[in-house]
């Protein structure tokens, strides 16, 4: 059996014990001993979910381009080999007995006047084989969008249908219906923004750090540079920035595409039932739900009129879990304050979220502004805007 049905036959395990723990409880609030086990195997259910996603990621990627090491050159083996062994003697011998225990030669292959500025970096690779750092938050609404790229010097224009006018008349043959000057067309533009991010290093780490400091800031700059994306994606204000599917707004989707989908602090299953189906249905081929994770935590414990849990979990490959027979996907980004009047979730076919990019991401390195310092500098740019086009496609759910 392959390790990734083994885990999602482990979730549906524990699903079931949580199914069971909540019936059991039924009619009244959990004791202090079920919460301990409901938040223990909800913590299973997550991280089993996490390492599918990120094993179902890594199997599409290794089917795509291989996964496949270069060949190392021997003798160049044996030099890198030589060279770790004498980096991690001399680091060995500071650790023991500190600045007396190496020569002044040797301190200054592993000294770094500012470590917080990467002096971290210079240890012996031996020593070092990777850096950490806190998980990054998952970016997925490019994958979802509509995606149009534009010179630097152009908006995108979006024709929309404003007024549509009423059905057709039955009538008698010689007549032409009622007159109806409802019709009427608008505009929705897109004007992609600047973005930008300054980083300095000293030369000294570019020269000697184990990692390659230069590789690392480039990663870094399009990480966050995707984060800041995101975050515009989903709550942007449209002014000078990307306008957000969680902002109300008469450009992008206005509220009357608002339904109450909770009590003034919880969500509930009756409110999740009116959301979904207050879409139309041929949106719910693309249809994806979001969430944070605060708020699946919640949904978790619903049940539908058919005393059904309405989470559902995968149990084949490529099947997501889903709430409503709906995906969904969660995000850092999503609002999670559950008062009242927030916004807590979205429904909606993504593709109807377009984005316009006059600039990929670039990266400039500035060799002389920095000179007198010693350092390298380099800046991060790239120009997009995005915003929802047609909010019909979109249902927003808010607390009472």
């Amino acid at each position: 059996m392959s390790k990734l049905r083994e885990m999602r036959e482990k979730r549906a395990n524990l699903w079931e014990q949580m199914k069971a723990l909540r019936d059991a409880a039924e009619g009244r609030d959990f004791t202090a001993e079920e919460n301990q086990s409901w938040d223990q195997l909800d913590g299973e259910i997550e991280a089993l979910t996490r390492q599918i996603d990120r094993d179902e990621k890594l199997s599409e990627r290794e089917r795509q381009v291989g996964d496949v090491d270069p060949i190392p050159d021997p003798d160049t083996r044996k030099d890198d080999g030589d060279a770790q062994k004498r980096a991690a003697d001399i680091f060995a011998r500071y650790l023991r007995a500190g600045e007396r225990g190496i020569s002044a030669e040797e301190f200054r292959a592993l000294e770094s006047t500012r470590p917080e500025l990467g002096g971290y970096l210079v240890a012996p690779q031996t020593f070092v084989t990777q850096l950490l750092q806190a998980v990054d938050a998952e970016v997925f609404v490019r994958q979802w969008a509509t995606k149009y790229q534009v010179a630097t010097n152009e908006s995108l224009g979006v024709p929309s249908l404003d007024a549509d006018p009423d059905d057709g008349d039955w009538t008698a043959e010689l007549a032409t219906g009622n007159e109806d000057s409802a019709m009427a067309f608008g505009k929705r533009e897109l004007v992609p923004h600047p973005l930008a991010k300054r980083v300095k290093l000293s030369n000294k780490l570019l020269r000697q750090a184990a990692i390659d400091p230069e590789a690392l800031v480039r990663a870094r700059l399009a990480q966050k540079f995707a984060v800041t994306q995101e975050k515009g994606f989903f709550t942007g204000s449209g002014v000078n920035q990307p306008l957000g599917f969680f902002t109300a707004s008469a450009h992008g989707i206005s509220t009357g595409r608002d339904v109450v989908c909770g009590t003034t602090t919880a969500i509930t299953a009756d409110g999740l039932i009116d959301l979904k189906y207050g879409l139309k249905s041929q949106y719910w081929p693309r249809a994806k739900w979001v969430f944070h994770r605060d708020a699946v935590k919640q949904i978790r414990k619903l049940k539908d009129q058919q005393d059904q849990y309405l989470w559902q979990p995968g149990l084949q490959a490529g099947q997501p879990d889903s709430i409503l027979d709906t995906p969904f996907v969660v995000s850092e980004f999503a609002p999670n304050t559950f008062t009242t009047g927030q916004y807590t979730a979205i429904i909606g076919d993504f593709s109807f979220y377009w984005i316009a990019d006059a600039l990929d991401m670039t990266v400039q390195r500035l060799v002389e502004l920095y000179a007198e310092k010693n350092q390298t500098g380099f800046i991060g740019r790239l120009e997009t805007d995005g915003m929802p086009v047609l909010e019909e496609a979109f249902i927003r759910g808010k607390l009472a």
